[in-house]
């Protein structure tokens, strides 16, 4: 499992720009910036759109106030569901990507099979990258939703 200090792999996600698919690679996503990137099991699942994302959109202004250049929302879902998602809950300044294929998720240890509920999902978590590196991370236990919302990480920052 990836940890603070540890570099980000060098994967492709999936982003919807003016309504194309683009597939940036991490490196265009996080290098050279500071980035908030948080987690959830799932696009339009209920803790994700009535908690997790809703944060991170309330509190966005603030958290770039802090020196963050972006804030970035991951899912195992693809970019189209993710840009849909975005749009329903007017994410306007946070970049939804799409891991579809979750190489990104299994490939930093985040990965959970939750059976019939949707197959390989991401633990739910938030983490600060500068430059590619982890400065912070915020993995939730299980069920749990306590450290990887907006306000957390804004008090971090």
């Amino acid at each position: 499992m990836i940890q603070v200090g540890s570099s980000l792999p060098e994967v492709t996600l999936s982003v919807l720009k003016n309504g194309k698919m683009t597939n940036p690679h991490v490196e265009e996503l996080f290098g050279g910036k500071k980035v908030v990137l948080f987690a959830v099991p799932g696009a339009f699942t209920p803790t994700c759109s009535q908690t997790h994302l809703p944060g991170y959109v309330a509190l966005a202004d603030k958290i770039k106030a802090k020196g963050v250049d972006s804030i970035i929302c991951i899912s195992v879902n693809d970019a189209f569901v993710m840009d849909a998602w975005g749009k329903a809950t007017n994410a306007e300044e946070i970049i939804m990507a799409g891991d579809g294929n979750a190489f990104f998720t299994e490939s930093i240890g985040m990965d959970v099979d939750t059976g019939e509920f949707g197959g390989v999902r991401s633990v739910r978590y938030s983490m600060l990258v500068e430059d590619g590196i982890v400065r912070k991370l915020n993995i939730e236990d299980p069920g749990n939703f306590e450290v990887s919302d907006a306000q957390t990480m804004l008090d971090s920052l």
